[in-house]
């Protein structure tokens, strides 16, 4: 717990979110939570609830009374799935009085190519499967999705403007040891496609100087938002 605070202090003011994800969770619970809090910071909640439309909405509920900014769902729980989501997590808010969390779904994760869906059995391209769960993660109310920069583009396209996109698989100008992402831009060109939030894991934790090397992705992000303004 407290290697994992003094990643908050030490990045803190450096980043716009600090995502907890299930190994944290599973260890550590929603004190980890209400810990990064009392520091000030915010949470991206990174649990992608994958269960019938009942037990999601609980979950739902519980996240909206942790407070966290964000969190999300898996696309392929299906509509009525995320649709539960979405009531449970308004009418959490609306009762405890809080701004609703950014609802996200998972689309395809970043670790899978076509081969891998294929194998699953799901019989589309990457970009088929991603567009087809962005739209019914829009049709069921969620306010975006998390999919590869690669896709950013396509899921434009099919959901307009306001779509708020998450875009993991981001890499900066060093190679991560034992990289297992498959889909990948660099910061500056992911925000040029239109990602509206990056998640940078590896990059920043296995950097020689962290807080650095987050101002550096802060860097590019702004070249790519300039550029995005000037097209």
């Amino acid at each position: 717990m407290e290697e994992i605070l003094s990643w908050v202090e030490g990045l803190q003011g450096h980043v716009g979110l600090f995502k907890v994800g299930k190994e944290a969770f599973t260890i550590y619970g929603p004190a980890l939570i209400h810990k990064i809090h009392e520091r000030g910071a915010r949470v991206f909640l990174d649990l992608k609830y994958h269960d019938i439309p009942n037990t999601v909405g609980r979950a739902a509920e519980g996240a909206v009374g942790l407070g966290v900014a964000m969190f999300n769902v898996h696309a392929a729980g299906g509509r009525s799935m995320m649709a539960a989501a979405v009531a449970a997590a308004n009418q959490a808010a609306e009762r405890l009085r809080v701004p609703a969390p950014v609802l996200i779904a998972v689309t395809v994760l970043t670790s899978l190519g076509d081969e891998d869906l294929q194998e699953i059995g799901i019989n589309m391209t990457t970009m088929e499967a991603v567009v087809n769960f962005a739209r019914m993660a829009q049709d069921a109310g969620l306010a975006g999705v998390v999919a590869s920069p690669r896709e950013i583009g396509a899921i434009r396209k099919a959901c307009g403007e306001d779509f708020v996109i998450v875009t993991p698989g981001i890499r900066g100008r060093d190679t991560v040891t034992g990289d297992d992402q498959k889909r990948t831009l660099s910061p500056e060109e992911a925000i040029l496609a239109g990602a509206d939030y990056l998640v940078v894991g590896r990059p920043i934790r296995m950097a020689t100087n962290p807080a650095s090397e987050a101002d550096r992705f802060v860097e590019a992000i702004a070249r790519g938002l300039q550029a995005r303004g000037s097209l």
